[in-house]
């Protein structure tokens, strides 16, 4: 692991996101709450928080943080028969919580096709990527629109 001893503490913020996309039928049976299996998006917030807080479990160099708060929000796109999961994590820190935004959107879109995978194996998970960052040495960024 890198040593951050020497960095300041700041606050810190990442927002990242991904989508899922599926057959129609299957953003249908999302949608309507009727999934085999229960409530797809709530149980997958809860999954992508959790997610949030394990990543250092789960990736091998990551830092263990003190996460502060963790913000995960889905967005159902009926014309494109995709779910869009964007997870906002937050923490007061020596080291950014990038990783954890990026985690906690990958776990949330695994979920959704865990509830899903038996009536459509062809659901495709893209677009995972960092927003922004805020806090620490290296500054702000973000990607434009």
């Amino acid at each position: 692991m890198v040593d951050v001893a020497a960095k300041d503490v700041t606050h810190r913020v990442a927002r990242a996101s991904g989508t899922i996309r599926m057959k129609p039928e299957t953003f249908a049976l999302v949608a309507e709450g009727r999934a085999k299996k229960g409530d797809v998006i709530g149980i997958a917030r809860i999954a992508a928080i959790q997610g949030a807080k394990r990543t250092a479990d789960l990736v091998p160099l990551c830092h263990p943080l003190p996460i502060t708060r963790v913000a995960v929000d889905f967005e159902l796109d009926e014309a494109q028969s995709q779910v869009r999961c964007t997870a906002q994590v937050e923490t007061l820190g020596r080291t950014g919580v990038e990783m954890e935004a990026l985690t906690a959107v990958q776990v949330g879109l695994l979920t959704v096709y865990d509830m899903c995978k038996a009536v459509d194996r062809g659901m495709v998970m893209g677009g995972i990527r960092l927003l922004e960052k805020r806090g620490g040495k290296s500054g702000d960024w973000g990607v434009a629109g």
